[in-house]
């Protein structure tokens, strides 16, 4: 089942959940309850409910001496075309540090330019 399919089936409660996850980048499940105002058996359930659906992650994890899990949101379907120039790819790809006096970028670009 495709992320986008299994989205259209959450509650509020799971729509509200996952929100959370990922506007937060990742929360222990010990503050993801308390954050939506619900009992910790219902966080639970929503939880569950996310991960049986690959929307989120979840890590063991201690967390205020506690064992928890902490939840992450689930890697999307990644659209890498705005790396690409028709079909090349940026030559940054990578690189940690990028040099502004370097010229590679727009050797690139003027590439692509008279490609066409």
């Amino acid at each position: 089942m495709s992320s986008a399919a299994s989205e259209a089936d959450l509650s509020d409660g799971e729509r509200a959940g996952l929100e959370l996850i990922r506007e937060s980048g990742g929360i222990h499940q010990s503050d993801f309850w308390k954050e939506l105002d619900v009992s910790s058996r219902k966080g639970s359930r929503i939880v569950e409910s996310l991960f049986e659906k690959d929307l989120i992650q979840r890590e063991e994890t201690v967390y205020d001496g506690h064992n928890t899990y902490y939840l992450t949101p689930a890697a999307r379907d990644l659209d890498f075309s705005l790396l690409m120039a028709g079909d090349q790819l940026s030559p940054f790809i990578g690189d940690e540090e990028v040099d502004p006096h370097d010229d590679t970028f727009s050797q690139w670009v003027m590439t692509l330019a008279y490609e066409d």
